[in-house]
């Protein structure tokens, strides 16, 4: 009796484990519920810019206080002319009307020419513009392809071109087609014709470096194929997702 009571006291115990959270822990934890907040913050966003327009974005911030004043003004879609929004997509996306946010063809062609030939989407562009910031970096593009879908679910095709247009850089310091048409050619959005909707269009993806005022031969030869796109994508119905 006295050996078993004596081999009970001698069994050595067990330690409990703590039940307060390690730093690694705890650090994780934090981390998930500020990306999970960061995401809700973003969806968010997302389906209230959908219908009311976005006050600024984090590039036309930037550029503001770089040189103390933008030039912006918003216009709803049926205020910009048709043939404006036509040569938007027939320059950037023509298959605008065709994707779900992602051209895969344009993918597909661009991965076997090079690094030289873009193949971001209208859809694309409006979400880095709006959401994200510029430059090229895995990181913006990963977080660019997660947003694509859910903006292409929340808005309408026309509510993308609208804030595309609204938010698109023409200029130094120039954003917008409003201010662009009145910068360059002195007329309201909705007054613009096939040649200076062209023109615009055409500066887009480059737009410290072209002038639609004072066009290169380049951007005259790359206007003149852009008003030729705008009556072709009109004509095949690659438009019909946004004109009615």
């Amino acid at each position: 009796m006295a050996k078993a009571a004596q081999t009970k006291k001698s069994r050595p115990r067990t330690k409990r484990r703590s039940k307060t959270p390690t730093l690694r822990a705890r650090v994780r934890t934090w981390l998930l519920r500020g990306a999970l907040g960061v995401a809700a913050a973003v969806l968010a966003l997302v389906c209230v810019f959908a219908v009311i327009r976005p006050p600024t974005t984090p590039y036309i911030l930037a550029e503001g206080l770089r040189h103390g004043e933008v030039k912006r003004e918003w216009v709803s879609f049926g205020e910009i002319a048709p043939v404006m929004v036509r040569s938007a997509v027939a320059a950037e996306d023509a298959n605008y009307c065709l994707h779900w946010g992602f051209d895969m063809n344009a993918i597909r062609d661009a991965l076997e020419e090079g690094a030289n030939r873009g193949a971001s989407t209208i859809s694309q562009q409006t979400v880095k513009n709006v959401f994200l910031w510029q430059g090229r970096s895995w990181p913006r593009k990963a977080l660019e392809s997660l947003l694509t879908p859910v903006v292409e679910l929340v808005w309408s095709k026309r509510r993308i071109l609208e804030v595309y247009l609204n938010v698109a850089e023409f200029d130094q310091g120039v954003f917008g087609v409003e201010a662009a048409a009145r910068h360059y050619f002195g007329v309201a959005a909705k007054d613009l014709s096939a040649t200076q909707a062209a023109r615009l269009a055409a500066i887009l993806p480059d737009p410290k470096g072209r002038s639609a005022k004072a066009p290169s031969d380049f951007v005259r030869r790359r206007a003149a194929q852009i008003v030729d796109g705008a009556a072709t994508i009109r004509a095949d119905g690659r438009a019909a997702c946004f004109e009615r």
